[in-house]
């Protein structure tokens, strides 16, 4: 009996003349990457055993951290290969389906959403931005309210309270810093996406990050908008500023998910 697989499926592109799969790609199954064509579209996929991918394996998996580690990176592999060859829409980690015909059955129905933002994202490229600080440099001056002759009691409450106070003034500069930068960096982008802080002992940084955005730049903008993060390092030197990219534009491609159609793989009847 053949062992049934389901279709996983890593990005939308327009179809490519000829129907070329991007070559050598291998998937987060180690399978052979390819393409699945309809209505001028192109998903790249590939078949994964369903035994190893259904939805109660995939949440055995996802509590797994090296397991998940390790299909992401290969899922994410695949869409940056693929997005060498032209314009790409990165799907979602874990969109499963039956088969190919119901992939293409669903390029159908949302042709023009896809069609739609690959229009928005063509020459145009994904870069992010992160800015920490050491909250210490944010500080107000120490000597900053200090008063005498107060009992210890009082004066062990005026300094909690300062001490309160000061983290509050210091988080406000940080942020108001981070605001700054970003308005230098957006005036060079047509969209932003604001991510939540990364959790400091996952992304092994001290201090406080006050700026995990995205940013989409037109291609003939890159050398502008990287000189500009250059720039602010020097402007902003009690900022640590991380550019990372280009990237497939993650941030700004992903279309409504119809109700129950994704990130599982359906049965077979």
């Amino acid at each position: 009996m053949t062992e049934p697989f389901a279709t996983w499926l890593y990005a939308v592109t327009a179809a490519p003349v000829g129907g070329a799969p991007p070559h050598g790609l291998t998937g987060v199954a180690d399978e052979p990457v390819r393409l699945v064509e309809r209505a001028g579209l192109a998903a790249v996929v590939g078949s994964v055993p369903l035994a190893d991918f259904d939805e109660d394996a995939l949440r055995d998996h996802l509590e797994d951290l090296e397991w998940l580690e390790r299909t992401a990176r290969a899922h994410h592999r695949v869409i940056n290969g693929a997005a060498r060859l032209g314009q790409v829409i990165p799907l979602r980690f874990a969109t499963l389906y039956h088969d190919d015909d119901r992939v293409r059955a669903m390029l159908q129905e949302r042709r023009e959403d896809f069609t739609a933002t690959l229009r928005r994202v063509t020459g145009r490229t994904e870069w992010g931005v992160k800015a920490y600080v050491d909250p210490a440099s944010f500080l107000p001056d120490p000597d900053e309210g200090e008063s005498g002759g107060d009992s210890p009691g009082t004066a062990y409450l005026m300094r909690r309270r300062a001490q309160r106070q000061d983290q509050e003034t210091a988080h406000l500069r940080a942020t108001e810093r981070a605001e700054e930068i970003h308005a230098s960096l957006a005036a060079l982008a047509v969209a932003t996406a604001a991510h939540p802080p990364q959790d400091a002992a996952l992304a092994a940084y001290e201090g406080w990050m006050v700026l995990n955005n995205s940013y989409l730049v037109p291609d003939d903008r890159t050398e502008e908008f990287t000189d500009a993060v250059t720039a602010l390092k020097e402007r902003h030197p009690t900022v640590t500023l991380e550019l990372s990219g280009p990237w497939p534009p993650y941030s700004f491609t992903a279309p409504p998910q119809p109700a129950g159609e994704v990130r599982r793989a359906e049965t077979p009847s």
